[in-house]
C-alpha cells in the first residue's frame, strides 16, 4: 500500500511510510484483538469476545476463522439467529471443514432446525461435505441420517468403511461381554446407544467401580467424541484413581463441548477444583470453585 508524498520545505525530499510497517501494524491489531476475543471466551465473557471479534471482521471481512469463533461465541450466548448465519459463512468459504460443519449442526440442533432447512443456503453437494456430515452423524447417534447419507455418496470405499462402523457400534452396544462384568442393567437399546453408555456409567461411578468407569468412558468418547458427559465421567474416574493431571486435561477438554447445561457444567468445576488442590495448584483450584454457580 502506498500512501501520499509529502515535500519537506526545508529538504526536497519525499518521505514515504512503507507498505511493509503498515501491514505489520495492522496484523499486530487484528492478532491482539483475536487472541484477546479467545481470552474473554474462555473466561466467558461472551458480549466481549463478540465485540472484539466483530473488530477482527471488519479488519478481516473474509477471515473464516473469525466467522467460526463468532458463530461459537453466539451459540454460547443463545443467540442462534447470528450464530447460524456466521456459521453458514464459514462452511460456505470452507465446505470442506469438518468443525465449521459441525458447528453448524449444533447451532441447528440447538435451535431445533435441521440441515434440509439450510441446504439450499451451503455447498451442499459438495461431496467432502456430505462426507463430514455422515461423520457428524455417526458421532452424535444419528445412524438412519448417517445411512441415508451413504447411499448417495461417490465415494463407495468411505461410504462401505463408515456403514460399517455403525454396525459396529450397534453390535457392540448389544453384546454383554463388551461391557465390564460389574454391570448389572439392561443393555442400551441398539437405537439408543448414548443413553445406554450414560446408565452404565452412572452405575459404575455409584458403585466406586473406578477402573471399570474410566475404561468405559474413554469407549463412549471413541464411540461419541461430542458428548461432554463422556469427559466428565473419566474424569471423576480419574480422580478418585489419584490420576490428577490425567484428569484436568480430560476434564477441561470435556468442558470445552459443553453447552447450555449449568447442573453438569457445575460438576465439571467441582472436579477440577478437586483435581488441581490435589497437584497442588490452589490458584487454579480457586478458579474453578469459584466458577460454580449457586442455586442450580
Amino acid at each position: 500500500m502506498t500512501v501520499p508524498c509529502y515535500a519537506q520545505e526545508d529538504q526536497n525530499i519525499e518521505v514515504e511510510p512503507s507498505s511493509e510497517v503498515f501491514l505489520e501494524e495492522y496484523t499486530d491489531k487484528f492478532q491482539e484483538a483475536f487472541f484477546e476475543a479467545l481470552k474473554q471466551k474462555g473466561i466467558q465473557n461472551y458480549d466481549r469476545a463478540a465485540n472484539l471479534l466483530l473488530e477482527c471482521k471488519q479488519m478481516d471481512p473474509e477471515n473464516t476463522v473469525v466467522d467460526h469463533e463468532l458463530a461459537r461465541v453466539y451459540l454460547l450466548e443463545k443467540q442462534f439467529t447470528y450464530a447460524k448465519a456466521h456459521a453458514i459463512e464459514a462452511v460456505v468459504s470452507e465446505p470442506e471443514n469438518y468443525w465449521y460443519l459441525n458447528t453448524l449442526l449444533e447451532i441447528l440442533d440447538n435451535s431445533s432446525n435441521t440441515v434440509e432447512g439450510i441446504r439450499n443456503s451451503i455447498p451442499y453437494e459438495n461431496e467432502l461435505l456430505q462426507q463430514n456430515l455422515a461423520l457428524i452423524y455417526f458421532n452424535t447417534a444419528k445412524y438412519s441420517q448417517a445411512l441415508s447419507l451413504l447411499d448417495n455418496l461417490k465415494a463407495v470405499e468411505f461410504a462401505k468403511r463408515l456403514e460399517r462402523k455403525i454396525k459396529d457400534s450397534l453390535s457392540a452396544m448389544e453384546k454383554p461381554d463388551k461391557q465390564p462384568s460389574t454391570l448389572r442393567s439392561e443393555q442400551p437399546a441398539m437405537d439408543d446407544p448414548l443413553k445406554g453408555y450414560k446408565e452404565n456409567l452412572e452405575q459404575l461411578l455409584t458403585e466406586k467401580e473406578f477402573h471399570a468407569a474410566a475404561e468405559l468412558a474413554k469407549e463412549a468418547k471413541e464411540a461419541f467424541p461430542l458428548q461432554p458427559f463422556f469427559y466428565y465421567a473419566e474424569g471423576v474416574a480419574l480422580v478418585k484413581l489419584d490420576k490428577y493431571k490425567e484428569a484436568t486435561g480430560t476434564l477441561e477438554e470435556g468442558l470445552e463441548l459443553l453447552i447450555d447445561d449449568t447442573s453438569l457444567e457445575n460438576k465439571f468445576y467441582k472436579e477440577l477444583s478437586t483435581a488441581y488442590t490435589a497437584l497442588g495448584d490452589l490458584p487454579k483450584a480457586n478458579m474453578y470453585l469459584n466458577k460454580i454457580k449457586t442455586g442450580s
